[in-house]
């Protein structure tokens, strides 16, 4: 009796347990779609925020002005003083002593600078300038499609963790029959002991196993939070399917990330602003032509002077011209070093494109082996499954021992796992594949 009471005890408090964890049950929670996770994501996401401010950055700097090439006017004015003791002595021998006299100047007006010729650096300057903001637009899209990429595999991740509670749900329930089964064979005398203690231990198991996959669970939706950039303990729910897009060819990704992978452009980019900047150090080989002029007004006042006061005011301007002669053979070496950058860029874009090409096929082989273990999976939990199923009518009967209903319980556990991973596994390599050409749709 004693027996009994302590089974019905553990029982309760396993039930009690569950009972505990029922708050991630999915339908107590609103739905979270994928397209409505990107949405917000689109929407929220720090990284986002800030790319977009970034690029909003490069685009205000792309003006005509920024490059050198429209001239610049500036008002002046200037002011000074000073308070002098002054002795003069004139040409007859006689002088002319002046205590604190008070000596003012003031210039004011508008003045205009402007580089009319620079060697068509101020060209090479612009075209530098378009080429950054195109830059920060592809880091733009490339931080979106990341972001993307982030949220898609989080919920994917979040739906197959989903999926293993669901199996362990159903392990828990074979579990509580089994010791539903093991109780009434004692009380009839048909098991002993041990088979009640056993069942009630394989019941324990998968509940524990069963709130740790619920932990797991709920730091997945803190982390899908955390990119969606909401309360971090929002609840929610998600779809309890993984639908893969089987239709992925190998030679179509290589194609589309050539014209349209992030990394590919940005070194594309690269190249263009190494050959800019050679043109900006070739220009200094040309002379400089500038023009200057303004209007300005002039008042000096000097008690010590020929005159004491002078005002004047007018027109000035002029032409101002500089070229490079020599300059310690700094020039040539600039010019070489620019080349080498050239260099430099064209091994990098062809590194980049390996290493994406790379990238891509090893992806793809993870893709591929996912598709086919789905297909093995699935067919081999549909066996799990019955072997199960015959397996418990067996046990209810006492023809098998049970060491080997556990056994059939956990292949089955395991080939649903397994499946699960396979399915999430084909589902991140074809986001992954997509994220790199750059192409991923949410329908």
């Amino acid at each position: 009796m004693m027996m009994i009471r302590s089974v019905k005890y553990h029982w309760i408090l396993i039930a009690g347990l569950l009972a505990g964890v029922k708050s991630v049950a999915q339908q107590a929670a609103p739905l979270l779609t994928i397209k409505d996770a990107v949405e917000i994501a689109l929407k929220n996401n720090y990284n986002i925020k800030l790319t977009k401010n970034n690029t909003t950055i490069a685009g205000n700097n792309v003006t005509l002005g920024n490059a050198g090439i429209l001239p610049q006017v500036s008002g002046d004015f200037t002011s000074t003083n000073s308070i002098q003791n002054t002795t003069q002595t004139k040409s007859d021998g006689s002088q002319a002593i002046i205590n604190g006299a008070h000596n003012s100047s003031i210039n004011y007006g508008i003045n205009l600078n402007w580089t009319i010729f620079d060697g068509f650096g101020m060209f090479a300057n612009y075209d530098q300038l378009k080429q950054l903001n195109e830059l920060s637009q592809v880091s733009q899209r490339d931080t979106i499609e990341s972001t993307i990429s982030d949220v898609i595999n989080t919920y994917y991740d979040l739906v197959n963790q989903n999926q293993l509670i669901i199996a362990q749900k159903g392990e828990i329930e074979i579990s509580r029959t089994q010791l539903r089964y093991a109780n009434d064979k004692f009380d009839v005398g048909r098991a002993s002991r041990l088979d009640v203690l056993n069942a009630q231990v394989n019941l324990n198991t998968d509940t524990a196993t069963l709130l740790g996959e619920i932990q797991q669970f709920r730091s997945l939706k803190i982390r899908m939070n955390q990119l969606l950039v909401r309360p971090l303990q929002t609840d929610f729910a998600v779809s309890d399917t993984i639908v893969i897009d089987d239709k992925l060819i190998l030679g179509d990704i290589i194609n589309q990330a050539q014209t349209a992978n992030p990394k590919i452009l940005a070194s594309q980019i690269n190249r263009r602003l190494a050959e800019t900047n050679l043109r900006q150090v070739q220009a200094q080989r040309y002379p400089q032509v500038g023009v200057n002029g303004g209007y300005g007004f002039t008042n000096s006042k000097s008690p010590a002077g020929f005159a004491r006061q002078q005002d004047s005011r007018g027109l000035n301007y002029g032409l101002t011209a500089t070229i490079n002669i020599f300059n310690g053979l700094n020039q040539s070496r600039k010019e070489r070093n620019a080349k080498i950058q050239i260099d430099n860029a064209n091994i990098n874009l062809a590194q980049t494109r390996q290493a994406i090409e790379a990238q891509i096929n090893n992806f793809y082989i993870t893709y591929l082996s996912g598709l086919d273990l789905v297909k093995l999976n699935q067919a081999n939990m549909a066996v799990a499954k019955r072997n199960l199923d015959i397996s418990l009518e067996k046990y209810k009967l006492g023809n098998i021992t049970p060491l080997e209903i556990r056994e059939a319980q956990k292949n089955y556990l395991d080939a649903q796992s397994r499946y699960f991973a396979a399915q999430y596994q084909a589902k991140s390599a074809e986001i992954t594949l997509k994220e790199i050409t750059n192409n991923i749709n949410i329908q």
